[in-house]
């Protein structure tokens, strides 16, 4: 609806154990009320929810989560201010609700007689400087910050995690590995040692502590899940080590096999599992991290001509920052003094250091390299390019590729099924015992597992445990979400910024890639690209001409032949009697001379012959290029080109695009016969000219019409529309001014190899990701039908679903050794 109000919230949640566990809290986060979407990342065990605040807000968001019976974890912080400048309970209130509004403020209180504000607010959505904003908007000020305290410890979560997996997976093995010792004899010499009563009890009290001790996170999980109305799949490792360590006791009492160690080695693989995903799922997710390792932590400001060394959340919009060699600039900002190479790769993933001197823009926790510079801070906190890359990988691991929505209803009634199935395998062993112990007789010399002899009872057990164990949920779940977070990061490293999943997806399906003209094949500025003199002068001597001359113009054709020669080091001369001809040129006196630059037209009416270069004027009009006349004295002496020049790579970047198989084509509002000389000169297949800004959209319905799926590139500013239309939309910036809300892409760096490191981005994640749903559909496939006939040893099928989830995962992280960069990138 119209007006709506909508927040979004980020929840860090606890206790999920498969995909299944993600499945039920999406179902309950969608309908609660007020949410207007949710989606959960097993993977990253985070909710993503986008919310209606006058119906809901983010405590009864964690409410209805610990309804379902998992948790939120709570990182929240409390910060005391000192307002300034109220003098009543009104003004108290005024900064009160203004504080109570924001967003990622879970509650404010100001008081009136103490002159604090105690907020308790989400560190990942503000900082002390936005505070100072809120409070400034409302007519007050932040006059001092009390030292503020983390509710939550400042462990790293995933470390914690490892740390408490590999304990439990330990300790399970301490009383296993006795366990395998003891079962060696009967299994292969069928000697129980000292005797049956001793053995059987030795198996049941062993197996306690790796199942109840160190496996009651699996028993307590499937009890909540349970509870729920919902299952998981500890529900069904529950139930298949409960089933296998009854028979322990049931052996003193009932004619079947005591299965109660093998209880105890599927809860330990089943940990050692949980263990190797765990510690596979953190380097899956390490790109966030990493990009928080990045930022400066201090900063050193200049306050009254004394240096001062500062927290970065100090660091205010207009501070001059002081950054010396070999320091990481502090936040986004503006040079006001000095000259340096910085090395931007963590921003653009290029190795090649930039120059930049005053006026230039500067990343925060990009590397100062050997200039003392002052900075002027323009940017801070969440307003940062850095704080904005975050966001954006955040955001596009919330999101879901379309591939996994049938992966997600799949999920949805997976473990209710394999709990059918499982009590249908029981149920068909009792029946049909005749017909599948047929099976075992016949793949009995070849598993040595395999004991067609045993009870009927037993044998059901034992096939019913193995359907349990084997089946797996986990691959499914973590298919897509783990190539998602690792495809993300890998791309905010090279400069290459994914919002939503599904731009992954269409991206393989791309047949067309469409180019705005100006400012993305070309620099977007014009510049010098041919000096043709007469035998009379040389290059030097004719740009000092018309650079002397053109000094008194404001045309931008004009500037570009000053800079031309400031480029060269050509001084440009005095001048007098300066004078534009509207539409055909301008003159001035040189040294006392009269000097005409500018068109056939003004040379023909100061009564100058243009015959003799009238071969060269034609070629660079059919390359697209402007191309001036220079007179003086009353003869030619010579050309001066300026053109938009194309980007270095422009041309390399659409021959590799070309060799992956893609086409090309470019929309601009020039002229048919320059827009084909451009296109020509680049290697483009399809020309739209003579486009008005507003025509763009059109055009781009037209070519999708034509060909299918296109991705549109352009500045994301001037093109947002044509890039909201386009099936994928990829907006090209450079420095902090990048746009990113009319994109599906936003390339951080403005050349084109960046486009090509996208294409290949996009193609290998997708391709990881296929990779994966295929394996986990295979794997269930054939794992539950082998384990019904009873081939499958519930250890040996506990291993097998321990794999496929961790199989899962460490495929998504080989894309790491995928080569996504352009091979005309600059080094």
């Amino acid at each position: 609806m119209a007006g709506k109000a909508v927040k979004k919230a980020t929840l860090k949640l606890e206790g999920m154990s498969c995909a299944s566990c993600a499945q039920s809290i999406e179902k309950a986060l969608k309908r609660a009320r007020g949410v207007e979407q949710a989606q959960v990342n097993f993977a990253a065990e985070k909710a993503y929810v986008e919310y209606n605040p006058a119906e809901i807000d983010e405590e009864k968001l964690a409410e209805v989560v610990r309804s379902t019976g998992y948790d939120v974890r709570d990182e929240r912080e409390k910060i005391t201010l000192k307002i300034g400048g109220m003098t009543c309970a009104s003004c108290a209130a005024t900064v009160e609700k203004a504080l109570n509004k924001a967003e990622g403020v879970y509650s404010a209180s100001v008081n009136i007689a103490s002159e604090k504000a105690t907020v308790e607010y989400d560190p990942a959505v503000l900082n002390k400087s936005d505070f100072e904003k809120i409070v400034a908007d409302t007519g007050y000020e932040v006059v001092g910050v009390e030292g503020d305290e983390t509710i939550q410890a400042e462990e790293d979560d995933d470390l914690r995690k490892v740390r408490e997996a590999k304990r439990r997976m330990w300790g399970a093995w301490a009383f296993t590995i006795p366990i395998i010792v003891w079962m060696i004899p009967e299994m292969v010499f069928s000697i129980v040692w000292p005797n049956h009563v001793i053995y059987n009890l030795g198996m049941i009290l062993l197996a306690i502590p790796p199942l109840f001790i160190f496996g009651r996170k699996t028993f307590i999980t499937a009890y909540k899940a349970v509870s729920h109305g919902s299952a998981n799949m500890d529900v069904l490792i529950a139930m298949g080590t409960g089933a296998a360590f009854i028979t322990g006791p049931a052996v003193f009492f009932t004619p079947v096999a005591n299965y109660a160690g093998v209880a105890a080695m599927i809860m330990a693989f089943h940990l050692t599992g949980r263990y190797i995903e765990e510690t596979a799922k953190g380097r899956a997710s390490q790109a966030i991290k990493k990009l928080l390792e990045l930022g400066a932590k201090t900063a050193t400001i200049i306050v009254d001509g004394e240096e001062k060394e500062i927290p970065i959340e100090e660091v205010k919009p207009g501070d001059i920052m002081l950054v010396r060699p070999g320091e990481k600039i502090p936040t986004d900002g503006e040079i006001v003094e000095g000259k340096t190479t910085v090395d931007e790769s963590m921003a653009t993933g290029e190795s090649m250091p930039v120059e930049r001197s005053v006026g230039d823009e500067l990343i925060g926790a990009t590397v100062n390299q050997n200039g003392l510079i002052k900075v002027k801070a323009t940017k801070v906190g969440k307003d940062t390019f850095l704080s904005q890359v975050i966001k954006m990988v955040e955001e596009a691991q919330g999101t879901k590729v379309p591939i996994q929505e049938f992966a997600d209803r799949i999920t949805g009634i997976f473990v209710p099924t394999v709990l059918v199935i499982a009590a249908l395998t029981f149920i068909l062993w009792l029946v049909f015992p005749d017909a599948l112990r047929s099976i075992g007789i016949w793949a009995r010399d070849f598993l040595p597992w395999v004991n067609p002899t045993l009870g009927t009872v037993t044998l059901a057990i034992f096939a019913t445990i193995a359907v349990l164990v084997i089946a797996c949920p986990c691959a499914l779940g973590l298919a897509t979400p783990t190539a998602l977070m690792v495809g993300s990061g890998l791309g905010a490293e090279n400069g290459v910024l994914i919002r939503n999943g599904e731009a992954i997806q269409t991206m393989k399906d791309v047949h067309t890639i469409v180019f705005d003209k100006t400012g993305t094949i070309t620099k977007g500025q014009p510049e010098v690209t041919d000096i043709i003199p007469t035998n009379d002068y040389s290059k030097e001597e004719l740009l000092q001409l018309a650079a002397s001359v053109e000094s008194g113009s404001e045309h931008p054709l004009g500037a570009a032949i000053v800079d031309g020669a400031k480029a060269r080091d050509i001084k440009v001369k005095e001048i007098e009697d300066f004078g534009a001809i509207t539409g055909k040129g301008v003159k001035a006196k040189v040294e006392g001379k009269e000097v005409l630059v500018g068109s056939r037209r003004l040379m023909e009416e100061a009564g100058i012959k243009t015959a003799g270069l009238e071969d060269e004027m034609r070629r660079l009009e059919e390359e697209a290029k402007t191309a001036m006349l220079v007179a003086t004295k009353g003869k030619l002496v010579g050309i001066v080109a300026v053109a938009d020049a194309l980007k270095e790579d422009s041309v390399e970047a659409i021959k590799e695009l070309r060799e992956l198989g893609l086409e090309t084509a470019m929309i601009t509002g020039d002229n048919e016969r320059t827009a084909r000389a451009i296109a020509r000169e680049v290697g483009i297949d399809h020309v739209v000219a003579g486009v008005l800004p507003d025509g763009k959209v059109e055009e781009v319905m037209k070519l999708q019409d034509r060909f299918g799926t296109i991705a549109m590139v352009g500045d994301g500013i001037n093109d947002a529309p044509a890039l909201t239309q386009a099936n994928v939309g990829i907006a090209i910036g450079t420095g902090t001014d990048i746009a990113i809300e009319s994109s599906d892409i936003t390339l951080v760096r403005g050349d084109l190899s960046a486009v090509v490191t996208a294409v290949k981005l996009s193609r290998a994640t997708f391709r990881k990701i296929k990779q994966n749903l295929f394996w986990a559909f295979i794997y269930n496939t054939v794992a539950i039908p082998v384990a019904i006939v009873g081939l499958l040893h519930p250890v040996i099928a506990e291993i097998a679903m321990a794999t496929s989830s961790i199989t899962v995962v460490s495929n998504a992280n080989t894309l790491r050794r995928v080569n996504i960069k352009s091979r005309y990138a600059r080094k």
